[in-house]
């Protein structure tokens, strides 16, 4: 349109050409990938978001604790699995039982099952949902009816296999088969969760969408992050926790990890959070950050056990003293009336006192209240059965 009137009607119709040429070739397929890359990138966020959503409850479960369990992973042609761990997730006996199709042992079974719950004075049976889930349930319902005082639960094998084959799984189990390394987690991860579930790569434990599709990078990143954020609401146990635990707690890794359970088979327990100052490679830095996340159940200070930094620590004990409290009242939990003596006190005034901020002041009374407290004794707690649904 740009032509005189009179101009070159064939120049005109080239340059036509040219423009149509440009678009259908070069112009759209661009804008194609480009808004196809936008909307990519925005459904893969979401996914990623799904991801986090969903694997905070999983790992959030509350435990079943102090509980001698029996992990069952069930299977049709080669049996159900059988793994006998104690209270502290310690292998006790391991086994194989037919009690479904094709070999339908269900005496033998039985017979088994009722030894080693007389023998290792079982309280709970933990069986895996995989293949086979169901007929092992029914089975467990009508054991259950000849055998007193023992309950189950159906929980999720999903990443049982995984973690089972994974190099984790060898070095902890270096005399077990990856079958009966699968029974031992499943019984584990009824016990606790967390620190069950934290040995197996979130991706694998199934809670999302094809993770394969996603930006790796992106996604390995929200996930360690929801590790770490529940690792560190939960608080870590010092003397019991294993490696994969203690390298989600702030400021540490797995270099540190493996050396603070490398001091702990070399000295024994922890007694005091100070003592990982001594941990090789453990210096002030990383000591600040992780000290307030890490528990000693029965260490010297009993503010070891709570959630209350070591720097707060002469602060706590000016608010305590300052209502006539002792550490001795702490231990024993006789401390229910502090938030409302410090309420008719006022808080600003005792916050002013202690030299802490309100905020800070009200986290340390929740703490010294209930030390040792889990925030998963909060949740609603998982449902024993007895008989089937």
């Amino acid at each position: 349109k740009y032509l005189k009137p009179n101009g070159n009607a064939d120049c005109a119709k080239l340059i036509e050409e040219a423009a149509d040429d440009g678009y259908d070739r070069l112009i759209q397929p661009s804008i194609e990938r480009e808004v196809r890359a936008i909307l990519t990138d925005r459904a893969s966020e979401q996914a990623i978001k799904m991801f986090e959503v969903n694997l905070r409850p999983l790992l959030l479960q509350p435990p079943v604790k102090g509980k001698v369990t029996v992990g069952l992973d069930p299977a049709y042609r080669t049996g159900c699995k059988v793994a006998v761990v104690d209270e502290t997730g310690k292998v006790l006996d391991t086994g194989v039982i037919y009690p479904v199709p094709p070999k339908n042992d269900i005496e033998g079974a039985k017979a088994t099952m009722k030894e080693l719950i007389k023998k290792h004075k079982v309280d709970i049976i933990s069986i895996g949902n995989g293949t086979a889930s169901k007929e092992t349930e029914i089975f467990v319902a009508e054991l259950l009816k000849e055998v007193d005082g023992v309950s189950y639960a159906v929980v999720s094998e999903a990443g049982a296999s995984v973690y089972s084959a994974s190099p984790l799984a060898v070095e902890e189990f270096p005399d077990y088969d990856l079958t009966r390394r699968s029974a031992i987690s499943i019984a584990r991860r009824l016990q606790d969760p967390l620190a069950e579930l934290i040995k197996i790569d979130p991706k694998s434990i199934g809670v999302g969408q094809y993770q394969h599709d996603m930006d790796k990078k992106r996604l390995d990143s929200v996930l360690g992050g929801v590790l770490e954020d529940c690792v560190n609401s939960v608080g870590v146990d010092l003397n019991t926790a294993s490696v994969s635990l203690l390298k989600y707690v702030a400021g540490l890794n797995s270099g540190i990890a493996k050396n603070i359970v490398t001091y702990r088979e070399e000295n024994g327990k922890f007694t005091s959070r100070s003592q990982l100052l001594k941990v090789s490679k453990l210096g002030a830095k990383a000591y600040e950050q992780c000290a307030g996340f890490l528990r000693i159940p029965d260490g010297k200070n009993i503010m070891d056990n709570t959630a209350v930094h070591p720097e707060s620590y002469e602060k706590a004990e000016k608010l305590l003293s300052l209502f006539g409290y002792a550490d001795k009242d702490v231990r024993e939990r006789k401390l229910a009336e502090l938030p409302q003596k410090v309420k008719e006190y006022g808080e600003d005034k005792a916050a002013e006192y202690c030299e802490l901020d309100k905020a800070t002041m009200n986290d340390i009374i929740a703490e010294l209240v209930k030390p040792g407290r889990d925030i998963r004794d909060s949740l609603p707690q998982r449902q024993l059965r007895k008989d089937i649904m």
